[in-house]
């Protein structure tokens, strides 16, 4: 396979990995933190990342709604509920074990 072509799948794929992740609401941001160790948020930030990288301009909160197909505030009204007790301990521990 040529870089082209490579380059062309890899970006369909994170295409469609976003537009899931803005069809499944009931997903909340802790939950895919405490499991996969990323989120919207994430995502977000490392397109500003790769922008910024590049001399794209681009803000933060643009690229951040790029992932939430809306602005982060209002998504976040829309569909964030509050943390469990049991999502709160599993996400301390998750960054536990990163940092150590």
């Amino acid at each position: 396979m040529d870089d082209q072509t490579r380059i062309e799948l890899e970006a369909a794929a994170f295409r469609r990995l976003r537009d899931h992740l803005m069809t499944r609401t009931d997903v909340q941001n802790i939950d895919m933190m405490n499991l996969a160790g990323f989120c919207r948020n994430c995502l977000g930030r490392w397109y500003f990342e790769a922008a910024q990288e590049r001399g794209v301009p681009l803000g933060k909160e643009e690229a951040r709604t790029l992932f939430y197909g809306m602005p982060y505030d209002q998504w976040k009204a829309l569909h964030q509920i509050e943390a469990t007790p049991a999502q709160a301990e599993g996400f301390a521990q998750a960054i536990k074990a990163h940092e150590g």
